[in-house]
């Protein structure tokens, strides 16, 4: 029986574990944090989401990040600091954003996605879909015409791939969200889409490994590895050395301080974001959203109402940024007028880190430095959403398949 070491207990993670664990593999994921430790896969806005099937690298995304980058409040903002890799790593995004790189990105990402979604399906049926799956689509809201009008390109796009897309005015959005005042133009609306409960998914996730054999060690940090020619033998941790068969990375943000040790180059850099979860709201929609302009997104979690968003270039700094969760809570009531900065007042806001690599897709497949190592990093804010195939995929490549979806735009090595 193959041993497979599993570095990150995130939602790839524990996914990647599970499809390994049931193929037959000794599975043994580790994990620096402790077990109750809120990671990126917990805070996030617990989305699955078909229609995001352009990258982060796409035109125009540079202009917009420039015009916002100097307002703290904005949906993203670079903190300001001298740092190499930062500098190399915008460089090379803004050489990625073109309508090219969309063009050959859209099919997969739709692909992967839509796969994934099956997956959460499948995992929710067998546990009486007690991690509160909802499949009623997504809201795209448009605060104005304009928006509205470039949404609907977007919307187009999208049907040519296969994804459902409706545009709706005032009107129409009201007969699908009866109760809820909203202050918007428009909607383009995702059936396809759905949403969750990150932690209550994740919990699940935890049960699942466990039930499949494998084995989770938590506050174990991997500092390094031991080589062997084109082998990995053992990954070496604080508890001591994990020897294997097979490893695969997908430690997150911290991906690359691993990936340095290992030597192979996964440019990447931490986008932090943030959330605030309402247990009380005024007003508690049905269907997720996306509030266009502000790059926001608002979920329904049982009696709860989650909000989040941002990306701040920070590097791995974890602190909460005041003036980055003022610009959710200020721009919540534009779109949704039931509700007030005040709100939000007595909230601890969640903060967490993902990483985004230069062409805003992640990296998924082998290494051709190592024979036995695989790796699933960098989703972005795109890590909920496609935890469950990453990992079925991973599975798929440990088993010496060929993946069941082309992965060729995903290699780990495109940058080295």
């Amino acid at each position: 029986m193959k041993q497979v070491v599993v570095i990150g207990a995130g939602v790839v993670g524990l996914c990647t574990a599970y499809y390994a664990a049931q193929r037959g593999f000794k599975v043994t994921v580790i994990d620096r944090n402790t077990e109750d430790h809120a990671n990126c896969s917990y805070g996030n806005a617990g989305m699955v989401v078909p229609s995001h099937f352009v990258p982060l690298a796409a035109p125009g995304a540079v202009a917009l990040g420039l015009k916002w980058m100097f307002n703290p409040e904005s949906p993203f903002w670079i903190k300001p600091r001298l740092d190499f890799e930062l500098f190399d790593w915008a460089f090379k995004f803004w050489r990625a954003s073109t309508a090219e790189n969309v063009r050959r990105a859209a099919p997969l990402l739709r692909d992967l996605h839509v796969a994934s979604r099956n997956c959460f399906e499948e995992i929710a049926a067998g546990c009486a879909n007690e991690f509160g799956l909802v499949t009623r689509g997504l809201l795209a809201l448009c605060k104005n015409a304009h928006t509205l009008e470039e949404e609907e390109r977007g919307a187009e796009q999208a049907r040519k791939l296969g994804i459902p897309a409706e545009v709706l005015d005032a009107q129409g959005l009201a007969k699908l969200e009866p109760n809820i005042r909203m202050d918007v133009a428009g909607a383009i609306y995702f059936p396809k889409d759905c949403h969750l409960t990150p932690n209550k998914f994740m919990a699940r996730m935890k049960a699942l490994v466990k039930e499949a054999g494998a084995k989770v060690m938590w506050e174990t940090e991997a500092r390094g590895v031991k080589r062997e020619a084109q082998h990995i033998r053992a990954v070496a941790t604080n508890k001591g050395d994990i020897e294997a068969d097979e490893f695969v990375l997908c430690g997150g943000s911290w991906s690359p301080v691993l990936a340095r040790e290992m030597e192979l180059k996964l440019p990447l850099q931490a986008g932090k974001g943030y959330s605030l979860t309402l247990e009380n709201p005024p007003q508690l929609p049905e269907i997720c959203a996306i509030l266009t302009e502000a790059r926001i997104a608002v979920t329904p979690m049982g009696k709860s109402l989650r909000v989040g968003g941002t990306m701040e270039m920070a590097g791995l700094n974890e602190e909460i940024n005041p003036v980055r969760v003022r610009g959710i809570t200020k721009a919540m009531p534009n779109y949704y007028p039931e509700f007030r900065p005040e709100h939000f007042a007595n909230v601890q806001p969640w903060r967490g880190l993902r990483r985004v690599s230069r062409d805003g897709l992640p990296y998924l497949g082998r290494t051709a430095r190592y024979k036995n190592v695989v790796i699933a990093t960098g989703h972005a804010m795109m890590g909920l959403s496609l935890g469950p195939i990453s990992g079925k995929l991973a599975a798929e490549i440990l088993s010496e398949e060929n993946p069941s979806i082309n992965l060729n735009l995903l290699n780990p090595d495109r940058y080295a």
